[in-house]
This record gives structure tokens, sequence and C-alpha cells, in this order.
């Protein structure tokens, strides 16, 4: 099970389709909005900039900031 009780910010590497967790924790901070994203439901991420996005709609923020895709 990926949940501690501990309400503890999680370090993860991010790639292709999972991560692996660095240091253990309940939850990542959204790249873009800073809500906290429990690990169970983490489902977006860029690998190139190792940030994690709430959802779709912060996926496609970090993308235009980073300069990946046009407004």
């Amino acid at each position: 099970m990926l949940l501690n009780q501990g309400g503890r910010e999680a370090r993860l590497h991010y790639m292709a389709g999972t991560f692996r967790l660095l240091a253990h924790g309940d939850y990542v901070r959204c790249a873009v909005t800073g809500v906290r994203i429990p690990l169970d439901q983490l489902r977006y991420w860029s690998v190139a900039r190792q940030e994690a996005y709430a959802d779709a709609t912060a996926s496609l923020e970090g993308e235009r900031r980073a300069g990946a895709i046009g407004r």
C-alpha cells in the first residue's frame, strides 16, 4: 500500500507510466496549483520536468509554461 497515515509529502522519481518512491509520504504537490495529490490519485506527471499535476488541465498548463506547446 502506498499510503502512510503521517500526512507527509513524498518524494518521487517519475518515469514513463510509473513512479518510484524516493522518500515515504502519502501525497505530492501539484507543480501548477500547489494542491496536495494523494499518491493513490496521482495520474498526471512530467518525466522530463519531474513534476506532478493534479489533473489534465494542470498538466496542460505545465506544458505551456515549459514552452512545450503554444497558447
